[in-house]
């Protein structure tokens, strides 16, 4: 209700010269996922609205003291995902207080930008948001190939298929975007900055997932608490040495205290991290070099991005066991994921 369109915006003498540049790049990157990367083109990202909160919503996640396995919900059309949004933080603190006092770990945690996966685009669509607008190039219009991909395709109760097919997207379409981008000579440099640091720090919280699930899965007698604490321990310091590094980066080290404040929510997460906020992460990752694997096959296809999504749309029709068959065949290297019986993958993905 509050979104009002961007042509609306730009009209307006008293907008900011840097809001009004970065309104105007939102939108040729909009043209760019629908004319380009095939992705839906609909009313969705054609308005703007100014919440004046530092998050479009609050999920919240949990598990077990001893599994990165996620706690569910259900609902209509989405299916069951492992966790529950509020667009108030009160809301959300209230949702994860019952859930720690069962016992669970539960992390709550800020997010940018959401998707309605379609349905209420009669109402205008889900718009541009000034929690995000503002982003570097890379990494907005990434967040609009990926919010859009989940209305191209989504299968309900599959968190990680989603989440890692709309990934994918956004890595490639945005790689896609600043080949031919008349500002990439500025933008492409920081995006591959950026993505070398998200690269670091998925490959050690991946080590951690593993250290962790390992440990779940032959837990030492009456030792579980100081194995986890001495692994979480070596997460945080791994990290730290991490931070300092990027820090020091030419990249980083030119502008200290935008370096500095761009790494306050990724320092939030590190130290509020638990099996509720590792177990959210691995959707995020666990099949994108699959679905990356089967974007490279279609490449000589005449429309490339229109045979990606209909073979994803193919494999989401596929039964749950035949598709973790085709997804972890598809993996460059095979993840511990795809180790064991079907069953065992199709419990991780519930």
């Amino acid at each position: 209700h509050a979104a009002r369109p961007v042509a609306d915006w730009l009209e307006d003498p008293g907008l900011s010269p840097a809001l009004r540049a970065q309104l105007q790049l939102a939108q040729r990157a909009r043209d760019f996922a629908s004319q380009a990367l095939a992705l839906p083109d609909n009313a969705s990202y054609r308005r703007y609205a100014v919440l004046d909160r530092p998050a479009a919503v609050w999920n919240v996640t949990a598990a077990p003291p001893d599994s990165l396995q996620l706690h569910q919900w259900c609902f209509p059309v989405a299916g069951c995902v492992g966790y529950r949004g509020y667009f108030a933080l009160a809301d959300a603190q209230a949702q994860a207080r019952p859930l720690a006092q069962q016992g669970l770990e539960v992390h709550v945690y800020p997010v940018p930008a959401y998707s309605t996966l379609g349905w209420f685009n009669w109402l205008g669509g889900d718009p541009l948001l000034d929690t995000f607008v503002r982003w570097p190039e890379g990494e907005l219009v990434g967040l609009l190939f990926h919010e859009l991909s989940h209305q191209r395709v989504y299968l309900a109760g599959d968190m990680n298929f989603n989440e890692s097919y709309a990934t994918a997207v956004e890595r490639l379409g945005t790689q896609a975007w600043l080949r031919q981008s008349t500002s990439a000579e500025a933008a492409s440099p920081a995006w591959r900055a950026a993505q070398q640091r998200r690269a670091q720090f998925r490959a050690l919280t991946q080590q951690t997932r593993e250290a962790l699930e390992t440990l779940y899965a032959a837990p030492p007698a009456d030792a579980l608490a100081p194995a986890k604490a001495r692994i979480l321990q070596e997460f945080r310091a791994r990290y730290q040495a991490l931070r300092a590094q990027w820090l020091a980066s030419p990249e980083l080290a030119a502008r200290p205290q935008a370096a500095e404040q761009s790494l306050q929510r990724l320092d939030r997460w590190v130290a509020e991290a638990n099996n509720a906020a590792f177990g959210a992460l691995a959707a995020y990752d666990l099949w994108v070099p699959a679905f990356t694997a089967l974007f490279a096959q279609q490449a000589g296809e005449a429309a490339p991005w229109q045979a990606f999504h209909a073979a994803v749309e193919q494999l989401a029709r596929q039964p749950e066991a035949e598709r973790l068959r085709t997804l972890c065949a598809l993996m460059p290297q095979r993840p511990a994921a795809c180790d064991g019986a079907a069953a065992t993958l199709s419990s991780a993905t519930r």
